[in-house]
């Protein structure tokens, strides 16, 4: 009975996943597939050569000595304050929960969240954002749809604090970016503003919109209403601040948090957009662009190693055992049979 009940969980997990993928819009054109391969090893091999060439300049030893350095109190105040923000994560998932109605338990809600945030960071969308919640929540009980619109709050979550606060950020305390990227005070500036005004127009269509529903590939959406969306939007904006935070402890206060700030906004999209794993190199290619000519190249180097260390492998490493645990007492896990109250 266990064998028979694992395999019809996991058949479960692969038709959830692929009903999910159609939702998203993710198609498995032949041509596309093999398109998207050359495309992505052609840049991974482009970034992977920048890297090289980069790595040569820096005096490795320089770096070590700088991590060996780092004061005890201020490795724990920063593995803290990592800590702090995957917390804050783990409850994204909850306003997915208001949003579907589903009545499913709240650690178990945290604990998915968690899971797939961790593997997110490192392995990207499809295997952390999208993978993991449609595995766990659908051996739970929640249909592909469900598990659609939880996995879109979550990302509209995420990136709605960050529109707000980049934007701020770069409109109010523009950065001095390398003349290699040809772009300016005032372009930087204009950008902020377009940011800001996207996360306030979300607000506006929340509060005043007389039209609350779309229907998107044959999915209804929904616009929560304002204090969902304040919800939404404070969430996020504490998640990313606490981000910056532990950056800005590990670089030692030399740069101002303003400034730290909008250098690990930078090199969060600029990993995502390179579709690097974990944005691996890419991160640490920007902080030294931007940083380098107040710091040198080994300040950066160790901090944004630190960091990775702290939010991105410890949590991983904790992520993986939990949803080992997740997996073996799946047959003991509570199932969510139907929707009730939610915003649909």
């Amino acid at each position: 009975m266990t064998a028979a009940a694992d395999a019809s969980r996991s058949r479960q997990a692969s038709q959830s996943a692929q009903k999910c993928s159609g939702i998203f819009g993710i198609t498995h054109r032949p041509w596309w597939g093999w398109a998207k391969r050359i495309a992505v090893i052609g840049f991974l091999a482009f970034v992977v050569t920048l890297l090289v060439i980069q790595a040569r300049a820096i005096d490795w030893t320089d770096v070590v000595t700088t991590l060996r350095a780092y004061p005890l109190k201020v490795l724990l105040i920063g593995a803290a304050l990592a800590a702090s923000s995957h917390l804050i994560y783990s409850t994204f998932d909850l306003v997915g929960r208001r949003y579907t109605g589903h009545q499913l338990p709240t650690p178990a809600v945290m604990a998915i969240a968690f899971v797939s945030y961790a593997f997110n960071l490192n392995f990207g969308t499809l295997v952390g954002a999208l993978g993991m919640r449609v595995r766990l929540y659908s051996r739970l009980g929640l249909e592909p749809a469900t598990i659609a619109r939880i996995v879109g709050m979550s990302m509209l979550t995420n990136w709605l604090g960050y529109f707000l606060l980049a934007g701020s950020a770069f409109l109010f305390w523009p950065l001095k970016l390398p003349d290699t990227w040809h772009l300016g005070i005032a372009a930087l500036k204009t950008v902020g503003a377009v940011l800001v005004l996207i996360a306030l127009a979300y607000l506006f269509l929340c509060a005043f919109s007389k039209q609350r529903e779309w229907t998107l590939r044959r999915q209804k959406i929904a616009l929560p209403p304002l204090p969902v969306a304040l919800v939404q939007l404070s969430m996020s904006c504490a998640n990313w601040a606490v981000m910056g935070a532990t950056m800005y402890v590990l670089l030692l206060g030399k740069v101002s948090y303003p400034a730290t700030l909008g250098v690990l906004l930078i090199g969060a999209v600029a990993g995502l957009l390179s579709r690097v794993p974990a944005g691996l190199g890419v991160l640490e290619a920007v902080f030294i662009a931007v940083l380098s000519p107040l710091l040198g190249n080994s300040a950066p180097i160790a901090a944004v190693l630190c960091y990775r260390a702290m939010y991105y492998w410890a949590p991983l490493a904790a992520a993986g055992l939990l949803y080992s645990l997740m997996e073996i007492n799946a047959k003991d896990l509570p199932t969510q049979t139907g929707n009730t109250n939610g915003l649909d």
